[in-house]
């Protein structure tokens, strides 16, 4: 099988790892690409944004099966270009991408299938701003309705903040999405889907905040681990049933089937889960730490779940233990990063690549704000951490900033859920 990823970060090279695994594989891709995913996989220049150039690329390059990584490829309608041209792709179509494109459509299938979800607001107009705020809060869920790469999100005690940030995403003509607060744990659960069907992969929680201890802006995310060892049991089954299949099955009512990574954020709240978003494809960087705990092959899998063969698909079999990704990030970020920095200590196992590009020298140098993924496995979430720190203390990138906290309260036992 000839397989063409899509996409040039972490998670596109944590694919690229686990789909180079699978027996099936004979030829693999990556589109555009970066320096680590280059010795795994033949690299190619395409503008992911565009659907034609990579619908074209994919026919030029005999592609058996595309995978889509990043989210913008997909709400513009990429994976819909592929099927044009032949060829099976693993990933929505716009019209299903919606569901992370457009906050308010998520949350029109939402109350449609009978999702439980935190109430919500549309804003497009700063005259209805300060009223709706008085709705809302404390504490302020403040959202840009569009794609934000993780980032148009402000979660604040203080309505000034909430306001001004809101007042921003407006003045720049983006719909603002009030949010009220849901408290507890929050979850990331990736199901695989081919519009029927509903495969759960395992659950993982993700840290959004810059800083130890949950501190400092939203950022794309700085680390990840799974599974989680206080999920409550049937957890993942729970939300599969009352979350994520009456979605799939809404979606596939409207016309517009879902195919491909549905990924579903929770809070774990007093009242059980409730969704806080869906998006279209795996998180970043959750999807580091699951799959490298996935032995079955990932290739067979996409495949069945383009062809809508999911139900006659083996169960899903994983390795024991636990994985940690730790997110090593440029001096400046999530703010403008600095770039073009030598980074040593990148090339062993378990370091990924994500804002990084080769010199013609032969050099690896940084190219954006979160450069590497590192990933520690172990039996114990302690020696899953210890191992992802200590491949960090081998690598050197000047400026640059961890946090040091990851999985940590979850190995300690210190997280409850209501």
């Amino acid at each position: 099988m000839r397989v063409l990823v899509i996409g040039s970060g972490a998670r596109e090279h944590a694919l690229v790892l686990a789909l180079s695994r699978d027996p099936q594989l004979t030829a693999l891709a990556c589109a555009p690409g970066n320096a680590g995913i280059s010795g795994h996989a033949e690299i190619y220049g395409v503008d992911a944004g565009d659907p034609a150039a990579v619908a074209a690329l994919a026919k030029d390059w005999d592609a058996d099966l595309v995978v889509i990584g990043p989210e913008q490829p997909l709400v513009a309608g990429a994976a819909d270009a592929v099927r044009a041209a032949g060829i099976p792709c693993f990933g929505p179509s716009r019209e299903a991408a919606r569901i992370e494109g457009s906050k308010a459509f998520a949350k029109d299938v939402m109350t449609a299938a009978g999702v439980p979800t935190a109430a919500s607001e549309v804003i497009d107009n700063p005259a209805r701003l300060d009223s709706a705020l008085r709705r809302f809060g404390p504490t302020w869920v403040v959202k840009d309705d569009g794609l934000a790469a993780g980032k148009g999100v402000v979660v604040t005690a203080d309505l000034a903040s909430a306001r001004a940030h809101a007042m921003t995403l407006l003045e720049g003509g983006h719909p603002v999405l009030l949010e009220s607060f849901l408290d507890g744990p929050e979850v990331s659960l990736f199901c695989v889907t081919d519009g029927e069907t509903v495969v759960p992969l395992l659950p993982a929680q993700d840290f959004k905040r810059v800083g130890d201890g949950d501190h400092g802006p939203n950022t794309g995310g700085m680390g990840a681990y799974a599974p989680l060892p206080w999920a409550p049991s049937g957890l993942v089954e729970d939300i599969v049933a009352r979350c994520v299949q009456p979605v799939v099955d809404e979606l596939a009512r409207r016309g517009t089937p879902f195919t491909g990574l549905l990924y579903a954020g929770l809070a774990l709240t007093s009242t059980g889960p409730q969704v806080i978003e869906f998006n279209c494809r795996f998180g970043d960087p959750e999807t580091q730490s699951v799959l490298a705990l996935l032995r079955t092959p990932l290739a067979g899998l996409f495949l069945a779940a383009a062809n809508g063969a999911l139900g006659d698909f083996p169960a899903l079999e994983w390795e024991s233990g636990y994985a940690v990704t730790v997110v090593v990030a440029a001096e400046g970020y999530p703010g403008r990063p600095r770039t073009g920095d030598v980074i040593t200590g990148a090339e062993a196992d378990g370091v990924l690549h994500a804002g990084t590009r080769r010199r013609e020298d032969g050099a690896v140098v940084s190219s954006g704000g979160r450069v590497l993924s590192v990933v520690g496995t172990g039996k114990s979430l302690n020696k899953a951490r210890d191992r992802a720190y200590k491949l960090i203390s081998g690598i050197h990138l000047t400026g640059s900033h961890h946090r040091s906290d990851i999985a940590q309260k979850a190995a300690e036992g210190a997280i409850t859920v209501p």
